[in-house]
């Protein structure tokens, strides 16, 4: 099998990477690093399998020989890149989707898109079914992601049904783990980074609003077992237990060790106020549900921030 991930060495595809590697696929990975870093696939540059190509996908991409699958997971997904890359993340999402689409109906691969669980906004369904709309702002500053996403599924849509691709989307609720990096801007990196400083923890709002965080490990496990799959989705992936945003913080306090306190700040806009996916059809097609609890890859993840920290300094 021969695979092509798009955003491969950001901190999702690398991991995919690697797992597709672990099943004797050969990978090319293309990213222009935006977000993403050579250091996080470094460790795979000496396998014969895996190629690491410096390129964007919303410009034209040519991949010689045969290809088997597409993951098409290149976007900024933190909210500070997408606020700080407005224009480069509607174009991946739009351009780029088109661009992964055009080299599956080529190949006559299979292709799957990774969305995301802000499709559904500030959602007024708790928990999200893959059947709701959501509740999207398009003008306000999420809009660039949340509506690039939702233009990303459509598209994917409009190829299945129009052009007979094999093409399928994954709807990707909050994920973390080793290769976050610190200053990502998202929550559990953000605290982990604070704790580890002795900086108070920066909590938005009053710290009330519910995340679903699953670990990267079983994130991964489920889209390798969707990709293998014949499934067009939409399909949640996360983990269905939810815990308030004070509530990761005080347990990333604990894990560290540190002295920090919490100091509230205000809520971003449009910061949805609940998120918790329904996982009943990842269950019932995939057989897949996170298996990691979240204080043993709370505890692996900060352990890695260390080792990060350590070498860093």
């Amino acid at each position: 099998m021969r695979v092509v991930v798009t955003g491969g060495a950001g901190f999702l595809g690398s991991h995919l990477c690697e797992a597709m590697l672990a099943e004797g696929a050969e990978v090319l990975c293309l990213d222009n690093f935006l977000t993403g870093s050579p250091a996080n696939v470094a460790h795979l540059r000496t396998d014969r399998s895996f190629r690491l190509v410096h390129c964007d996908i919303t410009e034209f991409v040519h991949v010689p020989g045969s290809v088997d699958l597409v993951l098409h997971f290149a976007s900024p997904a933190s909210p500070s890149d997408y606020l700080r890359f407005p224009i480069d993340t509607l174009k991946v999402g739009a351009i780029g989707t088109w661009h992964a689409l055009g080299l599956a109906k080529e190949k006559g691969a299979r292709l799957v898109l990774a969305s995301t669980s802000e499709v559904y906004g500030d959602p007024q369904v708790h928990p999200q079914p893959e059947s709701y709309w959501g509740h999207v702002n398009p003008v306000g500053p999420r809009g660039v992601y949340d509506e690039g996403k939702r233009y990303g599924e459509a598209m994917v849509t409009a190829y299945r049904n129009s052009e007979g691709v094999d093409a399928a989307i994954v709807r990707i609720f909050n994920t973390y783990g080793p290769r976050m990096r610190p200053h990502d801007g998202r929550a559990i990196p953000t605290f982990i980074r604070q704790a580890l400083l002795g900086e108070p923890l920066t909590v938005a709002g009053n710290g009330t609003q519910t995340r679903s965080v699953c670990h990267v490990d079983d994130l991964v496990a489920g889209i390798v077992a969707f990709a293998g799959s014949n499934h067009p989705g939409p399909m949640n992936l996360g983990n269905p237990d939810e815990m308030s945003v004070r509530s990761i913080a005080e347990d990333v306090i604990t894990a560290t060790g540190s002295s920090s306190q919490l100091t509230f700040v205000d809520l971003p806009v449009d910061d949805p106020q609940v998120r918790r996916p329904d996982t009943t059809l990842a269950r019932e097609v995939l057989g897949w549900q996170p298996r990691m609890s979240w204080h043993e890859g709370l505890d692996r993840t900060v352990a890695w921030f260390r080792q990060v920290e350590l070498e860093a300094g």
